[in-house]
């Protein structure tokens, strides 16, 4: 376990879960590893996981809305995903919207001269990392010493 209290940002998508995590200070965000889905509970075991083995006190998971803002059957998916990790792993669950992730992921990973057609794992978790950064970017500074 960290030394440190890290939070956890999951970009979950139908085939793969992007996953990133917070540096000790929950200042910055990198990309950690994307997990290949094989079934719900086997999928909520791996994050779970993970999240005890970092010190996760919180995650972070991107919420698919519409365009509009409104919430479809994907975002369903993922409250529904968020309600059992949340029960596996005791921690508290936030949800952020994660609209364009997945396309600023591509545009970062281009700019770094990094093909993505054949690289989804590296996609999906840079993803991740982006949808996390947007969430500690939000929150409110930690006092100051």
């Amino acid at each position: 376990m960290s030394a440190k209290p890290r939070i956890l940002g999951l970009d979950v998508g139908d085939k793969r879960i992007g996953i990133a995590i917070s540096d000790p200070l929950g200042i910055t965000a990198a990309g950690l590893e994307t997990l290949k889905r094989v079934n719900t509970q086997t999928d909520i075991e791996a994050v779970a996981k993970i999240a005890e083995r970092h010190g996760a006190v919180q995650i972070v998971l991107g919420l698919p809305l519409n365009m509009d803002g409104t919430a479809g059957a994907q975002a369903e998916k993922t409250r529904s995903f968020g309600r059992k990790l949340a029960r596996a792993t005791g921690l508290p669950i936030v949800y952020e919207d994660e609209r364009l992730s997945t396309i600023s992921a591509i545009r970062t990973l281009t700019v770094q001269n990094v093909k993505t057609g054949h690289n989804k794992e590296l996609v999906d978790m840079q993803a991740a990392a982006i949808i996390l950064q947007k969430f500690l970017d939000r929150r409110e500074p930690p006092p100051s010493a």
